[in-house]
């Protein structure tokens, strides 16, 4: 399992060039006074919390979902809600992105209507798109759109997870999913590239420290500040 896992994360490392053009745009968006908008369904939506208000991640980051399609709401009702036609694009009418923000949409298959939609509307509204898939799972799925995320994409990151997302036993695979290692170790390279980009473009980024260190409270705060208004799921809801 190790050496199989290790395999997909070295055909990670060689994406360098749809890393370097997501970073680009991030910063872009960032840069231009803008969001990150995170989308995803079922297991996916666990890329968009390791997107979200975590110590070393964009504080410009604003998470988008419906609770329908949050499995801990109900598993089966998950899996049918990202199906139904609708539920993606008013999610993000709901949430209004505009030009500079870019929208990320995490999906390993990239065939339910949910992160179509979602990557439709995007583009529709000049939002950039930056999908984060897997093109031999995507591939390899029952088609129910007639369109893949990937092809409503500014940018495909594809994470490479094989197609049913497990990776053990060799040779007959049912378990040790992998996708959401290898999306998180994706995403984390693009931050990566997004600091040292950054550098080079004198910009300081917007990031969250951790508030278990010595003023991370204090930094944390700033950013609260900053994007609160725009992003309001950093703040606590109304009694």
């Amino acid at each position: 399992m190790r050496d199989d896992v290790r395999a997909l994360l070295d055909d990670i490392d060689g994406r360098h060039e749809a890393i370097a053009g997501a970073a680009s745009l991030v910063l872009d968006a960032v840069e231009g006074g803008g969001l990150v908008y995170a989308a995803g369904a079922g297991h996916s939506l666990a890329m968009v919390c390791e997107t979200f208000y975590r110590a070393g991640g964009l504080a410009a980051v604003r998470p988008l979902w419906d609770p329908a399609i949050l499995p801990l709401a109900g598993a089966r009702r998950s899996s049918v809600a990202e199906r139904e036609s609708g539920r993606g694009r008013a999610v993000v009418a709901a949430a209004g992105p505009v030009p500079p923000d870019v929208m990320v949409v995490f999906s390993t298959s990239g065939r339910n209507p949910y992160p179509v939609e979602i990557a439709q509307e995007a583009l529709a509204r000049n939002v950039p798109v930056l999908a984060v898939t897997s093109l031999p799972a995507s591939a390899a799925a029952t088609d129910r759109m007639g369109t893949r995320l990937a092809e409503h994409a500014s940018i495909v990151l594809d994470t490479g997870v094989p197609p049913g997302d497990v990776a053990y036993p060799a040779g007959e695979p049912r378990t040790g999913a992998v996708s959401t290692i290898l999306c998180s170790y994706l995403w984390s390279l693009v931050l990566a590239e997004l600091d040292d980009l950054a550098l080079a473009r004198g910009v300081k980024l917007p990031l969250w420290t951790s508030s278990n260190v010595p003023g991370g409270d204090e930094r944390n705060a700033e950013l609260m500040a900053r994007y609160g208004d725009r992003v309001p799921e950093l703040t606590d809801p109304p009694a």
